[in-house]
């Protein structure tokens, strides 16, 4: 699809009410079904997003709370998006880690500070 007719398509969805944007969604699945060109998104994040989505939808739950949970759905996916991220890049920079080469892991020990050289006390004179 060319940008500039997606971007129409969004300004229409953007003036419509939930129930009515759940039409135009059960219109865009059939057409999908009919037509299958692509496949849908395949992560296992939005796979359990789509179910949630429709079993709210087949029990006939009121749009707003189908549309508060899926925006909550929407965050959570963006934070679990991030601490994989994050986890990646942890794995990513031991392994950079564990194949440098030993001088980069390895610093040379320090020597031991040397003794406090011991201060001389001149002698005491006798009392005799």
């Amino acid at each position: 699809m060319n940008d500039l007719l997606k971007q129409r398509i969004l300004r229409a969805l953007d003036t419509l009410p939930d129930d009515r944007a759940y039409q135009v969604l059960d219109f865009v699945e059939f057409l999908e079904s009919r037509y299958a060109a692509r496949q849908r998104p395949t992560g296992i994040l939005a796979k359990i997003t789509e179910t949630v989505e429709d079993t709210m939808r087949a029990g006939k739950l009121p749009i707003q709370a189908i549309s508060g949970t899926m925006g909550l759905m929407d965050s959570a996916s963006k934070v679990m998006k991030g601490l994989a991220a994050a986890g990646q890049a942890v794995v990513d920079e031991a392994i950079n880690v564990a194949q440098s080469p030993p001088s980069r892991l390895a610093t040379p020990a320090a020597k031991p500070p040397a003794p406090a050289p011991e201060k001389l006390e001149p002698p005491r004179e006798s009392a005799s």
